[in-house]
């Protein structure tokens, strides 16, 4: 005679299924929440480096705006002036367009890293969170 099979399931049994589920909806919970703070946290600091890389390439802009300025005083003594101060303004002018090209260099190096705005850590560990919990649900 096989007994097991006729006994009913024994209440204590219930309640601990009760307590892992409540468990695990506890589990979901506090890692969404972590999930969601890792996503806030990635999405600030790509938002310093797009800030930081406009600035850069603000600098730049005016930068090459004062060397075109240069440029405009360095033909204009040019055509007035005898070599020496023509030389200078010309010096001027290859100084201040090569700050404004290192600074378009920079800007948008931080501007690349910033992109994809996307919070990219994050997705991906939901991404794994949903296949392990998938997993588990098929064992």
């Amino acid at each position: 005679m096989n007994r097991s099979v006729d006994h009913p399931p024994r209440p204590d049994t219930e309640e601990s299924v009760g307590e892992l589920v409540k468990q695990a909806s506890e589990q979901i919970s506090r890692r969404m929440r972590q999930e969601m703070r890792l996503a806030q946290a990635e999405m600030q600091q790509k938002g310093k480096r797009f800030g930081i890389g406009s600035g850069l390439f603000g600098g730049a802009g005016v930068m090459g705006f004062i060397a075109l300025q240069a440029l405009a005083a360095t033909a204009i003594v040019a055509l007035d002036l005898m070599w020496p101060p023509w030389v200078s303004a010309l010096t001027v002018t290859a100084v201040l367009a090569a700050v404004a090209g290192v600074l378009a260099a920079v800007g948008k190096k931080q501007v690349s890293q910033a992109c994809p705005p996307a919070p990219e850590q994050a997705i991906d560990s939901v991404k794994a969170d949903v296949s392990e919990i998938k997993e588990s649900a098929h064992r």
